[in-house]
């Protein structure tokens, strides 16, 4: 265990889980006593997915990439199982107008379009890294179902968030791995008037764009969570009203342990802690692409860019959308906001990337100790 702390990666994740911790308990608390009679409901419900979170994070460390390198394909096809899941009536769960958890024993939920987002980056590094295994065996109808159904399965739910970030990384790696201009500018034309399409034809999702564009032409409904969001940001000041100190939280603010924690985070934090925040993501992210450029094996480059580039989106839109910058999306705070799904699969995310952060680590050392005996043999001949 001591090892672990020589990587400011491993430090940095946790770091971040323990300020989701106290971020939970202080977002929720008011909201928990008037819903449930309990002040640490959510954060009892956060503390247990933490712990199992750690556990998921180090077996992950451990796993022998060999596996990973061969069945690391098959969490795609899991996830897009479960998916397909959610749309049977008595398993999966409808709230706020999307059907997009499966409901587990104990109260428990499940939300798979989480594990979708990871696992794509594995499915990538297997179609354009490893030619020898199953996928290339499918015949091409087959492998263009199990890739697009799932995605596809997200718009139906809708989740359209995470379909969009699945998009954004898909067209990054193409790009990273030299797929060429003339393919990425015909993409844009292709995507672009899709996704236009996707937004605007949908009544609610054209409503949050407008939303958007003038917030105060709506204050009262559409326009609502962002202009309280700002007015959150605009009471924490420099420093912050303190930790359980905003005011935000009670009421005002829609989701503010969930999609809008990080309003409550800028209230009782101030600019300070909003801007310390935002360092820490942004280490990680850069840690992450380090590692990426770093490592030399292709399927491990393309796993880890992947992962990075999924985790970046994620917090680039929900901060994005807190601060007004764009439209507002159900998307989460990655180890901020509350939600055991989010919680599991961001340390089975980085459990991948650290696993290959230590190969790189192990790879050096061996490499110094070769190099070390080799000194010391010379100097005996001398």
């Amino acid at each position: 265990m001591l090892r672990y702390l020589s990587s400011s990666l491993f430090l940095s994740i946790i770091a971040l889980i323990g300020i989701g911790l106290v971020q939970v308990y202080s977002s929720s608390f008011i909201f928990a006593i008037e819903s449930y009679g309990d002040g640490l409901f959510f954060f009892k419900k956060q503390l247990l997915f933490a712990l199992l979170a750690f556990a998921v994070l180090i077996g992950t460390i451990h796993i022998p990439f060999r596996y990973i390198e061969k069945y690391g394909w098959l969490v795609w096809a899991g996830a897009a199982f479960m998916i397909a899941a959610t749309f049977i009536p008595g398993l999966g769960v409808r709230v706020g107008g999307a059907i997009r958890w499966i409901q587990l024993p104990f109260g428990f939920r499940f939300e798979p379009g989480e594990l979708l987002k990871v696992a794509f980056s594995l499915l990538f590094a297997s179609l354009v890294c490893r030619q020898d295994n199953f996928l290339w065996r499918m015949k091409w109808p087959l492998l263009l179902v199990l890739i697009a159904a799932p995605l596809m399965m997200l718009l139906k739910q809708p989740d359209f968030g995470s379909f969009a970030i699945i998009l954004m990384v898909g067209v990054g790696l193409l790009f990273a791995f030299g797929l060429r201009w003339r393919y990425i500018v015909a993409s844009f034309i292709v995507l672009v008037p899709a996704v236009y399409f996707l937004v605007m034809a949908v009544p609610y999702r054209r409503a949050r764009v407008l939303a958007f564009l003038d917030p105060w032409s709506d204050p009262a409904s559409k326009g609502f969570q962002v202009i309280q969001s700002m007015l959150s940001f605009h009471s924490g000041g420099l420093t912050g009203t303190g930790i359980g100190q905003g005011q935000g939280k009670l009421f005002f603010l829609p989701e503010a342990h969930t999609d809008f924690t990080l309003a409550v985070f800028g209230e009782e934090m101030g600019f300070v802690g909003f801007l310390v925040i935002l360092i820490l993501y942004g280490f990680v992210v850069l840690r992450g692409i380090q590692i990426a450029v770093k490592v030399e094996d292709a399927f491990k480059k393309a796993m880890v860019l992947g992962l990075t580039l999924s985790f970046a989106l994620s917090v680039f839109i929900n901060a994005g959308v807190v601060m007004g910058l764009l439209p507002t999306k159900g998307l989460t705070l990655p180890f901020l906001s509350y939600g055991g799904s989010s919680l599991l699969v961001l340390c089975f995310t980085f459990g991948l990337i650290l696993n290959v952060e230590n190969s790189l680590e192990s790879g050096d050392f061996s490499k110094r100790f070769g190099k070390a005996r080799w000194d010391q043999s010379k100097v005996k001949k001398s």
